[in-house]
């Protein structure tokens, strides 16, 4: 079923989810960026939501105001998750996040997972996460490279949190996990994960192309959306689809 959906922002991401809707036969009846802020969803069946960290709950907040469910694929506002949770019960909202709407990423989460597990007996095995991504990304660490972290504290008792690094001579306190992020021309995105020894590395690495894996993620994620109540993560649509 063809949907009606708004994009809110419309820069380079937008614009590709725009291009993955459209060949996925949908119609996009209002694009959002910083010269009309603040306009409802309309006429919309769904939201898809890829603007700024600072205008991300407010644009939540309006689509569920309007009965319209929200796609989330802005980073950066993890720190308000108990927020939003409150907001989605009160206005009866159906909202989906995620740090990442690449199919291949999640993959890469599960990988993450199980070799995080497998090194808990390996104590002589030094774990890190390093991202980079386009210059014109603000948040940093990225959302993914949270994810991948926290998702590695899950598995793996070794730490008992992370930080950013933001030069390699920088070392992480005890017990911290170290991140370390990069802002690069206009790479899509990639990020490692890596666990290294006195002996040898191994590390777990992937690689975008381009933003078209994530705007094709994010509206197959809209299309599951329709019809729903609560809050959900790509897990759902993926164990779901």
């Amino acid at each position: 079923m063809a949907l009606k959906i708004a994009l809110y922002g419309y820069g380079k991401m937008g614009k590709a989810i725009e291009e993955a809707a459209l060949a996925h036969g949908h119609q996009v009846v209002l694009r959002v960026d910083q010269h009309n802020a603040g306009t409802p969803p309309g006429e919309a069946d769904v939201a898809i939501e890829f603007s700024k960290p600072t205008t991300t709950l407010a644009n939540m907040r309006l689509c569920m105001e309007h009965h319209v469910p929200v796609v989330v694929g802005t980073t950066g506002w993890y720190d308000r998750m108990n927020d939003v949770r409150t907001m989605v019960a009160q206005l009866s909202g159906a909202l989906l996040w995620a740090s990442n709407f690449s199919i291949g990423v999640n993959l890469f989460f599960k990988l993450n997972e199980q070799l995080a597990r497998l090194m808990k007996g390996h104590a002589n095995y030094a774990a890190s996460v390093e991202e980079t991504h386009h210059v014109h990304k603000l948040d940093a660490p990225s959302g993914t490279a949270i994810t991948l972290a926290k998702d590695l504290l899950a598995c793996n008792n070794r730490y008992t949190g992370w930080a950013l690094q933001k030069m390699h001579d920088q070392v992480a306190g005890p017990g911290q996990l170290p991140i370390t992020s990069h802002r690069i021309d206009e790479v899509p995105g990639t990020h490692a994960v890596q666990w290294r020894s006195e002996e040898d590395r191994i590390t777990i690495t992937h690689e975008a192309f381009g933003r078209q894996g994530f705007a094709t993620g994010a509206v197959v994620a809209a299309e599951w959306l329709k019809g729903r109540t609560g809050l959900f993560t790509l897990d759902d649509v993926l164990r779901h689809a």
